[in-house]
């Protein structure tokens, strides 16, 4: 079995960002894998120690920044990194057309990607490369086992939890719950740099964006600076309530 986890990079949680004009300025912002992705990373390698796997190719398609984020893949253990370079902003629909061109050309058998990607807000790119490809997806998945030709595990429905059971090649969205991803080492580092890391041809694809990216611009709202008296806590507590439901809107 052949797995093909796609590698999306954004910025740390805990990062600063700014516009510069009518984009998103990066420069100088600790940028990571989009941590749903990494979850995807993180389940191939224990399907890898559990099953009979033999590859694992991480695939990244965006700037070429984004080779920090396959290193990083690497050095968690996946056997090799395809990146595909550009600087232009690709929507999940025009981004699962490479997804499934790069599957089919690899010969994937199951492909793990983030259930939501952070920087387009989206959940259509599981959904739209399986469509491409004509394979089952299972979504918001929060267990997988294989065997043999079979994939088995859990996800969260609307109801709640449910199982299922569906023969190979299929498509896997990965979430927060499904494992907890490891640090890669310092020997896996060094390793690292010595695999391959394969750089491919956009044009090659024959994919173009399907949305125009026009602006951008971040939401900021100005700090009210409200000091509560902490001298009577019931007053405080009745307080605070008032202002969160009333002002903050965040209480119904």
């Amino acid at each position: 079995m052949k797995i093909l986890t796609l590698v999306r990079q954004v910025p740390d949680a805990e990062a600063r960002v700014k516009v510069s004009g009518d984009r998103v300025d990066l420069d100088g912002t600790t940028l990571v894998i989009d941590g749903m992705d990494e979850y995807g990373v993180e389940e191939a390698l224990r399907l890898r120690e559990s099953a009979n796997v033999e590859e694992i190719v991480a695939l990244a398609i965006g700037p070429k920044k984004v080779e920090d984020a396959l290193r990083t893949a690497l050095a968690m253990g996946v056997d090799r990194a395809i990146h595909i370079e550009t600087d232009e902003r690709y929507d999940a629909v025009a981004l699962s057309k490479i997804v499934a061109q790069v599957a089919q050309s690899e010969g994937t058998d199951l492909i793990l990607l983030g259930g939501q990607e952070a920087d387009w807000d989206s959940q259509a790119l599981g959904a739209a490369s399986a469509e491409r490809l004509g394979w089952p997806q299972l979504t918001w998945t929060n267990e997988l086992k294989v065997e043999g030709d079979t994939l088995t595990g859990r996800h969260d429905v609307d109801d709640g939890n449910e199982g299922f059971k569906v023969s190979l090649p299929a498509v896997v969205t990965a979430q927060q719950g499904l494992n907890e991803p490891r640090y890669p080492t310092l020997p896996n580092i060094m390793k690292a740099k010595k695999k391959e890391l394969r750089k491919d041809d956009l044009g090659s694809y024959d994919a173009q964006p399907s949305v125009k990216y026009l602006s951008a611009e971040i939401q900021t709202r100005a700090r009210l600076n409200k000091m509560i008296d902490g001298k009577d806590p019931q007053a405080a507590a009745e307080q605070l309530l008032d202002l969160l439901r009333n002002e903050a809107k965040v209480l119904a």
